[in-house]
């Protein structure tokens, strides 16, 4: 069977960069993303190049029915031939704001995709790992969801969220053969820092720099592999010493 590696929120950043990292290990990729087709392509393409089958998947991570759709009929369509051995959970906002003056949809957005993300997602795959005994769960939180920052009440909460559900499906599923870690970055240069002025924020990080997205896809490529077969339930930081 070909094995298949999804990643959500992946036509971007740091999710483009795991994207890439996966298939260079020889892994098919499925790519979600929700609304940025002319970057989805861009990457598309990339994957391509590097001599594996990829395909495209839209649909919103917090919404169930569209995940069901698109996820699950995949699934169901290719049971015979394909199989979903990694799951990356990417897919996440920023709706920054000082907690007095955040408003209801900032906090439910970035609530929705990240903690239902996590369950719509995990819950359709996980089914399918515990059949074949064996799955990779990976699920990119956040030095604000270990530290908590101001300015980011939710965020923080949201990535608290997944690092609990993370820590407590390790245990559900550990005697299956899967495995479930997260992987926490620091300042990373994404779009999702673009609006942050790195010469401000280097003075507090040891190696005084923004990491890269690939330095972050390094760690969710080697807990995806057979390598970390005995490392489970784990959150591995990547902040360049900022905080542990």
């Amino acid at each position: 069977m070909l094995k298949y590696a999804l990643v959500t929120g992946g036509s971007r950043g740091i999710g483009k960069a795991i994207c890439l990292e996966l298939a260079d290990m020889g892994f098919n990729i499925l790519v979600n993303y929700q609304s940025n087709l002319e970057e989805a392509n861009k990457t598309l393409e990339l994957i391509k190049s590097k001599g594996v089958d990829v395909e495209l998947m839209k649909f919103d991570v917090s919404k169930q029915i569209e995940v069901d759709e698109v996820l699950g009929k995949w699934m169901e369509s290719n049971k015979e031939s394909k199989v979903l051995e990694v799951l990356v959970n990417n897919a996440g906002i920023r709706k920054d704001s000082l907690l007095m003056w955040m408003s209801n949809s900032d906090w439910h957005s970035v609530m929705d995709i990240a903690v239902d993300g996590f369950f719509n997602v995990t819950r359709l795959v996980v089914k399918d790992m515990l059949i074949k005994k064996y799955g990779r769960i990976i699920s990119v939180v956040s030095l604000s969801g270990l530290k908590g920052l101001p300015g980011q009440t939710n965020y923080s909460a949201s990535k608290a969220a997944v690092i609990g559900a993370t820590k407590a499906l390790a245990q559900e599923v550990g005697r299956r053969g899967i495995t479930v870690n997260a992987v926490a970055p620091g300042f990373i240069k994404t779009d999702m820092t673009q609006d942050l002025n790195e010469k401000d924020f280097k003075a507090l990080i040891p190696m005084s720099r923004f990491g890269e997205p690939q330095e972050v896809a390094d760690v969710v490529g080697w807990l995806a592999s057979k390598k970390s077969s005995y490392v489970s339930g784990q959150v591995i930081s990547v902040n360049g010493g900022l905080y542990s």
